[in-house]
């Protein structure tokens, strides 16, 4: 686990060349408070990541470092913690590509996962996204993007989270 970290955000649990590097928005300020990633209440990432299959058990916040043990890694676009992902701009996206990109090309996993459209958006300058695999790497990583598990997100469900999570397990395959 490197204890890197941007602002006052949590710390990235990242090794060299893992499968795939789970990317979130920014911390939420209850996970950066606590030093566990995904940890906001309602938040769907633990369970919709061990119903894809990505674990072999579900895991607690409190377990995230064992996520390299999988071949897994966490790590946030922007260090930042906040209430809510709306809350980061996309020009702090767009500032912090360059870090993130660099982070991955010396780590060199196979895929970042993006978890929702907004940082990978603003860190390219893409505007038409589609969810999953996209064209091209981002430091050296191939590229999905992945519905945002948070609860607040309610534009999908916990099987649709599921569901778009296994495409990229079946991916790594």
């Amino acid at each position: 686990m490197t204890e890197s970290t941007m602002a006052q955000g949590l710390p990235d649990i990242l090794g060299p060349g893992l499968q795939v590097v789970f990317c979130g928005l920014n911390p939420g300020a209850d996970a950066a408070a606590a030093g566990h990633h995904f940890l906001g209440r309602g938040n769907r990432f633990w369970p919709v990541l061990h119903l894809a299959g990505f674990t072999p058990h579900l895991l607690a916040p409190q377990d995230d470092a064992s996520v390299l043990a999988f071949g897994l890694g966490l790590t946030a676009a922007v260090g930042r913690p906040t209430q809510r992902a709306d809350q980061v701009g996309q020009e702090e996206f767009a500032q912090a590509a360059a870090g993130l990109s660099h982070k991955l090309a010396l780590l060199q996993p196979q895929w970042v996962a993006f978890l929702g459209k907004a940082a990978f958006a603003a860190m390219t300058g893409k505007r038409q996204l589609e969810w999953g695999e996209q064209a091209g790497r981002f430091g050296g990583a191939r590229v999905w993007i992945l519905p945002n598990p948070s609860g607040l997100n309610r534009g999908y469900t916990k099987q649709q989270l599921v569901q778009a999570y296994t495409e990229l397990r079946r991916a790594l395959a």
